[in-house]
């Protein structure tokens, strides 16, 4: 009897986001028959998820099998595929407390999950648990590909890489391809009919060709229409998911920079010192930049999830969409040999030249049955460099501060920070660093944290 996969979902309690990623991979054939192993540690989520699971199977009419797991190891035990998607000490306190802190220094936000004092926060509280399952997996699953959906993205991934060295992973996210719906969208243009190559870092790729197939079988540069189209006004054109984010500050950093980056402008926003200053309530609205944006869809999504346990648990069936996620794709290509390209978050090596070797480097992946190859593309434009430079200084930092147990390097990545040093003193930030780091003392490592305020010297 030929062997079936073994997926390991680590986080299974993010039940929405476990049914895209399992209901894409039950919809495979070479992955029908798998074993699913769902763990979390919050044991009504698991049980929800399970519900969710089992109902998808049955819609489906495949002979996959679902476990569920409070035991990490025991799940992780045999497992081909490790999917990871959690987020540590949740909405409340710990996202809360990344908004709440800041603004009392007058330090505004709108995501904080990827860089700025709450990406720090973020990654000194996700990465020792990270770090964890690799620890497993090496004990008993040291082949699995660990695919990893956790933000801060390319500060887990380099720590990753920095620490367990021969873990095979990548660090997954769909800005890329989202990115491209949306300007598919904009431009009245079929996706399907469009070509792109992107690459840089997590949040921070840039497209460096975006053109349209022709009937002649040539392709055209997109991106005159996409200039042209926002100085006249015309893009972007309102959100279709959400009104509060109008992406307007991608389109005008494509006007400076000549290339348009793949993750959104809430998002942008908050890497550059450009847009959100304070006393500038002008920046605010004219690029239409949403403040305190993610504590905002955390709050809808609880709310929304509410409604969607009960709806699921009633449910005969599940209804059971494609997702864009790369996941089932990844393990199809492993599994059964079939190439398919990805855009992954790995270590650089030399994919970008003009970035650092050790980086976390978002790039475009062959996967077939020997597993995620990224792809090479070389220099990047100086100014595409010169700013994602800017961005992988706090990523660095962070990472030495987590490898060296050294909590210096944590005021040092706050303070290289492009937001928080265009809007604080050096006082202000070690203050600030101080006060976040005793808010989080109980999800952090034991050497960051502070019981009080320290001065600075």
């Amino acid at each position: 009897m030929t062997r079936q996969p073994k997926i390991t979902f680590i986080g299974a309690g993010s039940t929405v986001f476990m049914k895209n990623i399992i209901g894409d991979v039950l919809q495979r054939p070479s992955l029908s028959a798998a074993t699913i192993a769902l763990m979390d540690v919050n044991p009504e989520r698991l049980a929800e998820s399970e519900i969710v699971a089992g109902k998808l199977v049955r819609t489906l009419g495949v002979k996959a099998k679902i476990e569920t797991h409070s035991n990490q190891l025991k799940a992780l035990e045999g497992a081909d595929f490790v999917v990871v998607a959690f987020q540590i000490g949740g909405y409340e306190p710990c996202t809360v407390t990344d908004f709440e802190v800041p603004k009392k220094y007058g330090l505004r936000q709108t995501i904080a999950d990827t860089l700025g004092v709450g990406g720090i926060m973020r990654g000194l509280r996700t990465v020792p648990h990270l770090w964890k399952i690799c620890e497993d997996m090496l004990e008993v699953c040291p082949k699995a590909i660990l695919l990893q959906y956790v933000n801060p993205m390319a500060i887990n991934t380099w720590a990753i890489a920095e620490k367990y060295p021969t873990i095979r992973q990548v660090g997954l996210c769909h800005s890329v391809q989202g990115t491209a719906f949306e300007l598919a969208r904009d431009l009245d243009i079929p996706v399907e009919e469009i070509r792109y190559r992107a690459a840089g870092i997590n949040h921070m790729a840039f497209y460096l060709k975006f053109e349209h197939r022709q009937k002649d079988g040539s392709y055209r540069d997109l991106y005159p229409d996409l200039i042209r189209g926002y100085r006249e006004g015309r893009f972007p054109k309102p959100s279709h998911w959400n009104p509060r984010c109008q992406n307007k500050v991608r389109y005008e950093m494509l006007t400076r920079l000549g290339y348009f980056v793949t993750e959104s402008s809430e998002h942008f926003a908050e890497y550059t010192p450009y847009f959100i200053k304070d006393g500038r309530p002008d920046l605010i609205e004219k690029f239409g930049i949403p403040l305190d944006e993610y504590p905002k869809r955390c709050i809808e999504q609880i709310e929304r999830w509410k409604g969607q346990a009960a709806a699921y648990k009633e449910a005969e069936t599940i209804e059971v969409a494609e997702s864009h996620e790369y996941a089932s794709s990844i393990m199809n290509s492993v599994w059964t040999g079939e190439p398919s390209v990805i855009y992954g978050n790995l270590r650089n090596k030399g994919c970008i030249t003009s970035l650092p070797e050790n980086c976390a480097a978002e790039v475009p992946c062959l996967v077939d049955a020997s597993g995620i190859q990224p792809t090479y593309i070389g220099a990047l434009p100086p100014q595409l460099t010169a700013l994602i430079r800017t961005n992988i200084n706090v990523q660095e930092l962070t990472v030495q501060a987590l490898v060296t147990e050294n909590r210096e390097h944590l005021y040092h990545a706050a303070m290289m920070d492009p937001h928080t040093a265009a809007e604080l003193d050096l006082d202000q930030i070690w203050s600030l660093v101080d006060d976040l780091l005793a808010a989080h003392r109980d999800w952090i490592p034991e050497w960051a944290r502070v019981s009080k305020k320290v001065q600075a010297a």
